[in-house]
């Protein structure tokens, strides 16, 4: 037990610390080249630098990656993607709500993902070994449906809800994309954030804007790319 929570806290401090440094480093993408998922970047903007927002949307996937580590004995992607860069800015904006001085600084994101990861690895892993086989494999029988039932509909419910408070244009795009992106992939949550950051760039540019067409583009080219790939024009047609 000691040698595992020893190479957990190793572990959550480097990847916590360098996946919060890079969720920090989109921000100021293009200029500077980051290091952080995409989605991770539109999540955290669908929260508006709330503090409250980041901590409960980090903790909906806690509680589904503590089930996966009970159940199955691993962590899943959503513990450094989704729970710590969230977690991290959380603690940063309850003392400072300005996103700029805080979420967007790498460095302080880098410590405060570190000291994250290696609370929330060492916790889940530490978890996992404690519980006797028999309740891992109730909580597997058990908690995995709810996992399903956040993953969907809850969460596409909750990001296309955000992308029509935000506004006709950022609501159309992501109802139109999120329903799309339903229909490929079964999942219409990478359609409503694509939505909503285009929605975004059209309001601010306008649609003559070279970077909204490019954008516009790429995601286009992206969704026939997946459709092909996925076999949905073959099971549409048919």
């Amino acid at each position: 037990m000691i040698q595992i929570i020893i190479y957990s806290i190793i572990i959550g401090v480097i990847g916590g610390g360098c996946i919060a440094a890079g969720a920090a480093r989109m921000f100021h993408a293009p200029e500077v080249q980051a290091m952080g998922a995409f989605r991770t970047l539109g999540e955290m903007n669908a929260c508006n630098g709330d503090p409250i927002a980041h901590f409960s949307f980090g903790l909906g996937f806690f509680f589904s990656s503590a089930a996966a580590a009970v159940g199955t004995g691993a962590l899943t992607q959503d513990v450094l993607h989704r729970i710590v860069p969230n977690w991290s800015a959380a603690a940063l904006l309850i003392k400072n709500k300005n996103p700029e001085e805080t979420v967007w600084n790498p460095r302080k994101m880098m410590l405060a993902g570190a000291a994250v990861g290696a609370v929330v690895v060492t916790f889940l892993n530490t978890l996992s070994q404690i519980i006797p086989e028999k309740l891992s494999l109730i909580a597997q029988n058990v908690l995995t449906p709810a996992t399903s039932w956040l993953l969907n509909p809850v969460m596409p419910a909750i990001f296309w809800l955000a992308a029509i408070d935000a506004g006709k244009t950022v609501g159309m795009w992501g109802t139109v994309l999120g329903g799309v992106s339903a229909l490929i992939s079964g999942n219409a949550v990478p359609g409503i954030v694509l939505g909503i950051l285009i929605g975004k760039s059209a309001e601010e540019n306008g649609y003559k804007s070279n970077i909204v067409r490019i954008l516009i583009a790429i995601v286009v080219v992206m969704f026939i790319a997946i459709a092909y790939f996925r076999g949905f024009f073959t099971q549409f047609v048919a």
